[in-house]
């Protein structure tokens, strides 16, 4: 998997399709249509860059290519909505996670408010993860 920036459209559904999806864990972020597309590409490759910055403790591989992420919404304020998942309910990191996500996803310019939403469904699998995953855990 490369790190350049994810499809961008001005309407997509709120989780993709699987036959849409390349890797199981693209963001295509929902946006109202008003910010510049050359806007919304940087905001999108920063994102994932920031987001990139985060593990979970348990598996030494990053959120992103974890296919952790869901679905994420940016509104014409440049507000953040992201709504991701655990690779289990009971991941002891559950309450503290998404405060890692905000946090991360704060320092990318331009981003003025976060909101992350916990989400079980659909439950995550293994079938979400990157190759760029797979390979680092030897799931092959």
């Amino acid at each position: 998997m490369t790190d350049e920036p994810a499809e961008i459209a001005a309407e997509t559904p709120a989780v993709p399709a699987e036959a849409e999806r390349t890797d199981g864990n693209r963001i295509v972020p929902n946006v109202s249509g008003t910010l510049p597309p050359e806007e919304v590409a940087r905001i999108t490759t920063d994102l994932i860059g920031a987001l990139k910055t985060v593990y979970d403790p348990e598996i030494p591989v990053d959120i992103y290519e974890l296919g952790l992420i869901y679905k994420v919404d940016l509104d014409d304020n440049r507000n953040l909505t992201i709504d991701m998942t655990l690779t289990a309910p009971g991941c002891p990191v559950a309450g503290e996670m998404p405060g890692w996500v905000e946090n991360a996803a704060l320092g990318v310019e331009g981003i003025q408010d976060v909101t992350v939403n916990m989400v079980y469904d659909p439950p995550w699998d293994q079938s979400r993860m990157s190759e760029e995953a797979q390979v680092a855990l030897n799931w092959w």
